[in-house]
C-alpha cells in the first residue's frame, strides 16, 4: 500500500492528479505556465504538505511528501517538478535559517497559500551581493535554471559578496527590481517555468538573509543537497512509472503482432511479455533504492542538529544509489517502450515521447557519471561523498 493512501491529502491528491491527466499531453506541446494548474494545486492544500503541524502544516515526513512527488510526475512531471521545488525551499530555511526566520515564513505560507519558486542556482554565480543598508544587501545579475519562478509568491536567492561568500535570502517575487522571464523552451519538462530570474540591484534585508547558521553549516545542514537530489529520483521513477502504464494502454489498445509472430495478441507474445518485464525488474529496484533511501532521510532528519558527518554520509550514499538507478530506470523505460507499442504509437496525437523528452532533460540535472563516481568511491575506498550543493 503506498504511504499516501488513506491520508487527508489522498483525496484532494487524488482529485488534482485527474485533472492533470486530462491535459498533460496538450500542455507539454504548448508549454508556458500552467496557471490553472497551479491554481489546483494551491487550493488543493498539498502545499502545506510538508511543514511541521506546530507552524500550521500537515507535518507528513519527506518519505511521504517525496511519494507524492513520484505520482505526480507519473502523470505531469512538470508540476511534480514545481511542488517538490517548493517543498525544498522550505526545506532550504528550516535548514539555514533561525527559529525566528522559520516560524515567521512557513507559518505565512499556510495562512497566505504562498507558492514558492527557486533562483538559487550555486553555478551561475553572476549574481552579485552589494552593500546595502543596514547590513543588508542589493542583489544584482541574472540567474538560470529558476524553476517556478513565475507565478509563485516568495523566492529563495542567492549572491555572493566581494569575498566569494555565498548567501541566500528570501525575497517577495514582485519585489522592486526582480523581473521574472518567460524564455524557458526546452525539449522536456515544459511547463517548470526553468527560465530566467533578473535582479537589478534588488534591496534584501538582514532579516530576510538566511546566514544563521547558514548554508552547508553542519552535517543536518548538508541534508538539503541531499533531499534535492532524492526529489529527483522520485520523479525519475515516477516518470518511468507513467511511460510504463502508458506502453501497456497502447499495447493493449492497438499493437499488433508481428508478422513472424505465433501470438494472436502482442499481450500473448513471448518477446512483448519479456520486454515489460524487463521494465518492472527496473523500475522496481529504483523505486526500492529511493523508499530505502527515504527511510535513512527521514531518521536522519529527526536526528536534528545532533546529526554527525558519518551519519549524514551514509545517506549521502542512499541517496546517490537510487539517483543512479532511478536515472537509469527512467531513462531505459521512456526509450524502449516503444519496442513493445510499435509505430503506430509514435503519433504525435499520443505524445508518448514526452516521458523520454521529461526523464531526459532532467537527468542531465547533474552528471550521473560523478554520482557513479562517487559511489565507487565508497565500495572501493570507504568515502562518502563529500558535502556540497550536489551531494
Amino acid at each position: 500500500m503506498s504511504r499516501t493512501e488513506n491520508a487527508p491529502w489522498t483525496e484532494p491528491l487524488d482529485a488534482v492528479l485527474r485533472e492533470w491527466a486530462q491535459t498533460a499531453a496538450a500542455r507539454d506541446k504548448s508549454g508556458g505556465t500552467a496557471f490553472h494548474e497551479r491554481g489546483l494545486l494551491r487550493k488543493s492544500g498539498l502545499l502545506r504538505l510538508s511543514i511541521p503541524a506546530q507552524f500550521g502544516g500537515d507535518g507528513a515526513p519527506w518519505s511521504t511528501t517525496l511519494d507524492i512527488v513520484r505520482r505526480m510526475a507519473q502523470v505531469d512531471s512538470s508540476l511534480a517538478h514545481l511542488f517538490a521545488f517548493h517543498h525544498l525551499q522550505l526545506a532550504t530555511i528550516r535548514l539555514f535559517g533561525r527559529d525566528a526566520q522559520i516560524r515567521h515564513w512557513l507559518g505565512e505560507t499556510v495562512k497566505q497559500g504562498w507558492f514558492w519558486g527557486n533562483a538559487l542556482n550555486p553555478l551561475d554565480k553572476s549574481t552579485r551581493a552589494l552593500p546595502g543598508e543596514a547590513n543588508g544587501y542589493l542583489f544584482d545579475g541574472r540567474k538560470s535554471f529558476c524553476s517556478g519562478a513565475r507565478d509563485s509568491d516568495q523566492l529563495l536567492a542567492s549572491a555572493f559578496d566581494a569575498d566569494g561568500r555565498l548567501l541566500i535570502a528570501v525575497t517577495p517575487t514582485n519585489r522592486a527590481g526582480i523581473t521574472v522571464l518567460d524564455d524557458w523552451d526546452n525539449m522536456g519538462q515544459r511547463q517548470t517555468d526553468s527560465g530566467t530570474v533578473v535582479f537589478e540591484r534588488v534591496s534584501i534585508a538582514a532579516d530576510e538573509l538566511l546566514n544563521d547558521p547558514g548554508p552547508l553549516s553542519s552535517p543536518f545542514a548538508c541534508l538539503r543537497p541531499l533531499l534535492a537530489q532524492a526529489i529527483l529520483s522520485h520523479i525519475y521513477v515516477g516518470i518511468g512509472e507513467g511511460a510504463l502504464q502508458a506502453a501497456r494502454e497502447a499495447t493493449l489498445a492497438q499493437t499488433r503482432p508481428w508478422i513472424a509472430s505465433q501470438a494472436e495478441r502482442p499481450s500473448e507474445d513471448p518477446y512483448v511479455v519479456a520486454h515489460f518485464g524487463d521494465f518492472w525488474v527496473a523500475l522496481q529496484g529504483a523505486r526500492l533504492l529511493t523508499e530505502r533511501a527515504m527511510q535513512s532521510f527521514d531518521e536522519a532528519w529527526q536526528r536534528g542538529l545532533a546529526l554527525t558527518e558519518s551519519e549524514r554520509g551514509e545517506v549521502a550514499v542512499a541517496v546517490a544509489a537510487s539517483k543512479v538507478a532511478a536515472a537509469r530506470a527512467g531513462l531505459e523505460v521512456a526509450s524502449r517502450m516503444f519496442d513493445v507499442t510499435g509505430a503506430r504509437s509514435t503519433t504525435a496525437a499520443l505524445s508518448l515521447d514526452r516521458f523520454w523528452r521529461n526523464v531526459r532533460v532532467h537527468t542531465l540535472h547533474d552528471p550521473i557519471d560523478y554520482k557513479v563516481r562517487e559511489l565507487g568511491d565508497w565500495a572501493l575506498n570507504g568515502r562518502v561523498p563529500k558535502p556540497s550543493f550536489y551531494s
